[in-house]
């Protein structure tokens, strides 16, 4: 009898997880979510949109020192790794909401990539080696 009732425990649970997951990549503490509509077009531009947002966060000014600039990936191509990747100044940028934010459009293209059955190539891309000229990070 304790058996049966360990089952039943375990298969409520399981159904009541299941029943708290909704549609779209995961929330971020700032509400950065996209929920797929099932249209191709209008679901890349929300993930293009959220992207913007996390580009407008970076700062590439006001280092003193190369060792202050960084790089960040962007989205999550079909075959797994980034787009392409962010170069920005650590010191002057707010590197939590930036990260963030990229988690969530990574998270968001994870999801589109699945949904339409999408495939890319499958590189590796590495980060490009990020230099100072003058205060400014750029890519070297």
């Amino acid at each position: 009898m304790v058996f049966r009732g360990a089952i039943l425990t375990a298969m409520l649970l399981v159904l009541a997880a299941c029943s708290q997951q909704t549609a779209g990549a995961p929330a971020g503490p700032d509400g950065d979510k996209v929920v797929l509509t099932g249209d191709q077009k209008t679901d890349w531009a929300q993930i293009i949109a959220l992207e913007n947002q996390a580009k407008a966060l970076v700062q590439t000014d006001g280092c003193s020192s190369a060792w202050d600039c960084r790089t960040a990936p962007v989205g999550s191509r079909a075959c797994g790794g980034p787009r392409y990747y962010l170069i920005y100044c650590s010191r002057t940028t707010d590197s939590v909401a930036l990260f963030r934010k990229l988690d969530a459009v990574a998270a968001a293209e994870r999801e589109f990539n699945s949904r339409y059955q999408l495939v890319s190539t499958c590189e590796f891309r590495l980060p490009p080696k990020v230099a100072l000229s003058g205060t400014s990070c750029q890519a070297h």
